[in-house]
């Protein structure tokens, strides 16, 4: 199955296809194209040494050859020294990958211009070279075609650097190796033994894709059987703002789950951190209207990720664009369990600060079992832990973060002072949004938008609505949006208490669940990301702008 911007690869923490790689993957190649360097560097100079060793036994003199050989392995040895020292970026590795290969190739056929004619010159160089290229395609994760071009361009140098080699060769010199060939034209000679030498090395190209192909897959399959544990991934299913989802599979237990990964150019310290803590928060949680996390952890390439239940519905965004404004007594079933779910959080310290429609998801959990459809409360990715008169906040210190149609106005005019008022704000303005089908507030620009939560008087529900409404109900709305946090419910518990309170209100049965489902689930049902953020806003705030908003 395809998996869209997934790509297994040695280097890339786990999906490698993103455009940016994490700092697992520039290491682990740096790391490998070091090693590369000093395996060919040593094997190199390890025959130079030979050379250098039976020339003085034979008591012979240097001559130039010595020098380039010694230069080829200097050159392989200077990758390793390079990858050696500090952390660079894949291009700068790549860069100095190839550059070195083209280098060391370079001396080491200037070098077997040198070689006596007894000793096959050509031979030789297609020895030394099929060895560094092979042990480049085992050492060094590259794919395929990354390794085809790469020994292209090697055997060019080889091709051409034999063609001149023999070119060179005077035809007096041949009657004591090859007498036949004593008459031969130079030109004829040079060009058999370059073809020669193109045939032996289409031979080691071969060998040398090939083996990055296999080695290349081989690695992917592991990644694949053990990156997630016991988790397989099967598809993604949505992007979050702080990562991605993918439908998966537990090995064992055949459970469909949701798992979702931080997204690799999000990898900084500040962002793992606020990923932790929204796995961390969620879990503390133990609620039927919130999502459950089944496990969490790191992957062998240090990539954060948790798993949670995947859930076979729509979120309320999905509801609203695909079926339109929402039956009064549906509305109010689903504020129940929206209310009841933030009455568990706050009970447990826990400020949402991005309920919208997006983050709340409603099923049916039994199509034919008669019971309601059920909601979750999604994404406490921008969650704040209040511990007694100080919150601590995972966003960034001088920063609002949000979606800007349900933030309310002390979210940006003095996010330190958010409590559980400023996620019953948001409810506000989900009831508004799916009783109107359209948002609070509406701007060409995220900025008239904040204008509008922090100077204009909110609308009234019951003026958009289809249908009329409860006067109840349409002025609970009304206060929840209030930009006083004084003027709005006290807590969860309280807006429970007055939705309870509130008459005229047909219920929403399972009967009534089960007929919508079965006349409207097949447009609006998509297995979404359970803990899809998109939209989300992160605004740097200073200390002056924060001042002239609460102005």
């Amino acid at each position: 199955m395809d998996l869209g911007p997934i790509e297994y690869d040695p280097a890339m923490a786990v999906f490698a296809k993103s455009t940016e790689p994490t700092a697992e993957t520039r290491t682990f190649l740096q790391r490998r194209v070091g090693l590369f360097g000093a395996v060919a560097g040593c094997c190199y100079l390890f025959f130079w040494i030979y050379r250098v060793a039976g020339l003085v036994a034979a008591g012979g003199k240097p001559d130039p050859s010595l020098w380039y050989h010694l230069a080829a392995g200097l050159v392989f040895l200077s990758m390793w020294a390079f990858c050696r020292v500090g952390t660079h970026t894949v291009r700068v590795v790549r860069t100095v990958e190839a550059t070195g290969v083209l280098l060391g190739s370079g001396a080491m056929v200037v070098m077997g211009g040198y070689v006596n004619l007894l000793g096959r010159p050509d031979q030789v160089l297609l020895l030394a070279l099929s060895a560094a290229l092979t042990a480049r395609a085992i050492y060094v994760p590259s794919s395929a075609r990354r390794t085809f071009w790469m020994s292209l361009a090697v055997g060019l140098e080889l091709i051409a650097g034999v063609y001149y080699i023999y070119l060179k060769i005077e035809p007096a010199r041949w009657i004591s190796v090859a007498p036949e060939l004593a008459r031969a034209e130079p030109r004829g000679i040079a060009m058999f033994m370059a073809v020669n030498a193109a045939a032996w090395w289409a031979m080691t190209m071969a060998i040398a894709t090939g083996a990055s192909r296999v080695i290349y897959g081989l690695r992917r399959e592991i990644r694949d059987a053990q990156q997630l544990g016991q988790y397989r991934l099967e598809e993604k299913i949505g992007d979050g703002g702080m990562g991605t989802v993918y439908r998966a599979s537990h090995a064992l237990l055949r459970r469909p789950t949701a798992v979702k990964l931080l997204l690799p150019d999000r990898a900084n310290s500040e962002d793992l951190r606020r990923f932790e803590t929204e796995v961390q928060q969620t879990a503390r949680l133990s609620h039927p209207n919130i999502i459950t996390i089944f496990d969490y952890g790191h992957t062998a390439d240090g990539v954060f990720y948790y798993a949670m239940e995947l859930l076979d519905g729509a979120s309320l965004e999905r509801l609203v664009t695909e079926a339109g404004p929402q039956p009064v007594g549906r509305v109010v079933a689903m504020l129940r369990q929206i209310g009841a779910a933030l009455v568990h959080a706050h009970g447990e310290g826990l400020i949402h600060r991005d309920v919208k429609p997006g983050n709340i998801m409603v099923f049916l959990p039994h199509r034919y079992g008669g019971q309601s459809e059920q909601l979750k409360l999604l994404d406490f990715g921008l969650v704040k832990e209040v511990k007694g008169s100080g919150g601590v906040d995972v966003t960034n210190a001088g920063s609002v973060s949000g979606t800007p149609q349900y933030m309310c106005p002390e979210a940006v005019t003095a996010s330190e002072s958010m409590d559980g008022r400023s996620d019953l704000y948001a409810v506000g303005a989900v009831a508004f949004y799916l009783l109107t089908g359209r948002h609070l507030f509406e701007g060409s620009s995220v900025v008239e938008v904040l204008g509008h939560h922090m100077h204009t008087e909110p609308p009234r529900a019951s003026a958009h609505v289809p249908a009329p409404i409860p006067d109840a109900l349409d002025e609970l709305i009304w206060r929840c949006v209030s930009k006083d946090p004084d003027s709005r419910p006290k807590s969860a518990l309280a807006f429970l208490d007055e939705l309870a309170g509130i008459p005229g209100v047909a219920p929403w049965t399972p009967a009534d669940a089960l007929r919508w489902w079965n006349e409207h689930g097949s447009k609006v049902t998509h297995v979404e990301a359970s803990a899809k953020a998109h939209g989300v806003l992160t605004l740097d705030v200073g200390a002056d702008a924060r001042r002239a908003g609460s102005d």
